[in-house]
C-alpha cells in the first residue's frame, strides 16, 4: 500500500472525525476536539493519505514542555496491518527523539496489537489506570518512550 504521512489540515477536519466516528463510536473525538489540537502551538496532528488522497489514518500529539502525550491514533479499518500506524509512529518518536525528554500513551489493557506495536518503537509498560475507559469499562495500560534528554537538572 502507498500512502505518505504529512500535517493535518482544516480541510481534512470532516473526513477525519468520520473516521474517529467509525474506529471509536462508544466515544468519538469531536470535530472541535481535532480543530483544537490543529490550532494548538503544542500539538502536532499528523495524517497517513493514500495514493487517492484519502485518509488512512491520523495521530494526534500534544506537548507540555518537553514531555509529550500520544493522545489518539487510528486507521481506517481497510488499511490496517498495512504500515499505516507503524509510520504515523514513527513519524512521531522521530519528532520526539528530536525535541522531547519522553512520549507517554494509554492503551487499553486488552489492545495487544496495539501493545505489541508501542513496544516496537521502545515504548514501554509502566503501570495501569484502573477503570480508564468506558463502553466497555477497562483499564488503560500506561507506556512511555524515554528520549533520555531534556532531563538533566542543574
Amino acid at each position: 500500500m502507498n500512502f505518505r504521512i504529512t500535517p493535518m489540515t482544516a480541510a481534512h477536519l470532516p473526513a477525519v472525525a468520520a473516521l474517529e466516528k467509525a474506529c471509536f463510536p462508544a466515544d468519538p473525538w469531536s470535530e472541535e476536539l481535532f480543530r483544537g489540537a490543529l490550532s494548538s502551538p503544542h500539538a502536532c496532528v499528523l495524517l497517513a493519505l493514500g495514493e487517492d488522497g484519502g485518509i488512512l489514518g491520523y495521530a494526534v500529539v500534544s506537548a507540555v514542555l518537553d514531555e509529550g502525550n500520544l493522545d489518539n491514533i487510528a486507521v481506517a479499518r481497510p488499511a490496517r496491518r498495512q504500515g499505516v500506524a507503524d509510520a504515523l509512529l514513527s513519524a512521531l518518536t522521530g519528532f520526539g527523539r528530536e525535541h522531547l525528554s519522553r512520549l507517554m500513551l494509554e492503551v487499553r489493557a486488552s489492545n495487544s496489537p496495539a501493545i505489541a506495536l508501542y513496544e516496537k518503537h521502545g515504548f514501554a509498560a509502566v503501570g495501569r489506570r484502573k477503570h480508564y475507559y468506558t463502553a466497555p469499562r477497562e483499564d488503560a495500560v500506561l507506556m512511555t518512550l524515554e528520549f533520555g534528554h531534556g532531563t538533566e537538572t542543574a
